[in-house]
């Protein structure tokens, strides 16, 4: 297994973990391993002590306070911390549907709405929210990004994108924009196949890619599972140095700390440590591995190499995005979201 101390950098993995507390075999990887952070899901979340002592014990893993803690936390369908301990937040198309008539009170809805969420992470020991969402959607593309996206309006989607940003940021949350460069018009469920996207580049341009345009400053960002045909024929987005450094890092512009999206979907093909391999040749900063199964947590570890110079400059760069703000009051912000979206 390759150490960290012959790595001399944190290995460029998110990983899982597979249960509400780690077990020995967890503990042991991640300190060898040294990954720059984890990410949590519905199975490791039970009631707010829990999750404190889950994200202590994963820092505790690794020694360093500063490794991320990631999850999902967009609101509607994707939300990993949810009611009785969590509020339940809406989903971000409402918010799209009300700015036709105010885009200004949706953007500081949409940006409160964060701010609450941000509260809830911070409380928990979580640093990085894996939102928003600018995907453009499409009428025939697949529901799975459905009312995840704010609007089928690209300056829509920047401007309550942008929100979304401000909001995690000033509580002191990581955002990452995702599905760069665009998932919404993919006609199939990356989490169970390889979804084709056949549009010309020039309408891809104008279209799908234009929210990650107007937002190529967020700190981070998470790549598709999706082939642009007109890019790359052959290779996924996330696998792609066609899409990452053609399109992602110089057409759209973003140079902020980039994530795959997780190497585990069926979107990709081959053994997982293989699909890590392909991901960070690519040209991706972090490869992320979510179901947390040990094994292959294990293959990953023994070749996994640490954080390119790069990639930590903008590790560095994204975690100093955020800000603790002053003290926020939930109930005002609470009434001031529920009256805009009921009008």
């Amino acid at each position: 297994m390759l150490l960290n101390a012959e790595r001399h950098a944190p290995a460029a993995v998110v990983f899982g973990c597979s249960g509400l507390d780690l077990s020995k075999d967890e503990r042991e990887l991640f300190r060898q391993t040294d990954p720059v952070g984890f990410i949590l899901f519905a199975r490791n979340i039970s009631t707010p002590n829990q999750v404190r002592d889950l994200t202590s014990a994963l820092r505790q893993a690794v020694g360093r306070k500063d490794v991320l803690v990631m999850i999902d936390q967009e609101g509607g369908r994707v939300q990993r911390l949810r009611p009785p301990h969590w509020p339940e937040y809406p989903p971000m198309r409402p918010f799209g549907e009300r700015a036709v008539g105010d885009i200004e009170e949706a953007a500081a809805c949409i940006k409160l709405n964060c701010r609450l969420i941000a509260d809830d992470l911070t409380s928990l020991g979580i640093d990085v929210n894996c939102a928003p969402v600018l995907d453009l959607p499409t009428p025939d593309g697949h529901e799975i990004i459905g009312d995840r996206a704010f609007s089928d309006d690209p300056s829509v989607i920047a401007r309550l994108g942008q929100a979304v940003c401000d909001g995690l940021m000033a509580g002191g949350v990581m955002p990452v924009i995702k599905h760069i460069p665009g998932h919404g018009r993919a006609t199939a469920d990356s989490h169970v196949k390889l979804p084709h996207v056949n549009a010309p580049l020039q309408i891809l341009e104008h279209t799908d890619f234009e929210p990650f345009r107007a937002l190529c400053h967020a700190p981070a960002g998470m790549t598709a599972h999706v082939v642009y045909t007109a890019i790359d024929a052959e290779n996924p987005g996330s696998a792609s140095p066609d899409v990452i450094e053609s399109i992602i890092r110089k057409y759209i512009g973003f140079n902020g700390l980039l994530f795959s999206d997780d190497v585990c979907m069926k979107a990709l093909a081959g053994p997982v440590d293989v699909r890590v391999t392909s991901v960070l040749q690519a040209g991706c900063d972090v490869a992320l591995h979510c179901n947390g199964d040990i094994d292959e947590m294990k293959t990953i570890s023994a070749n996994c190499p640490g954080l390119r110079e790069d990639s930590r400059d903008r590790l560095i760069s994204a975690k100093s995005a955020g800000n603790d703000s002053a003290p926020i009051d939930r109930e005002a912000i609470k009434c001031r979201i529920s009256a805009f979206l009921a009008e």
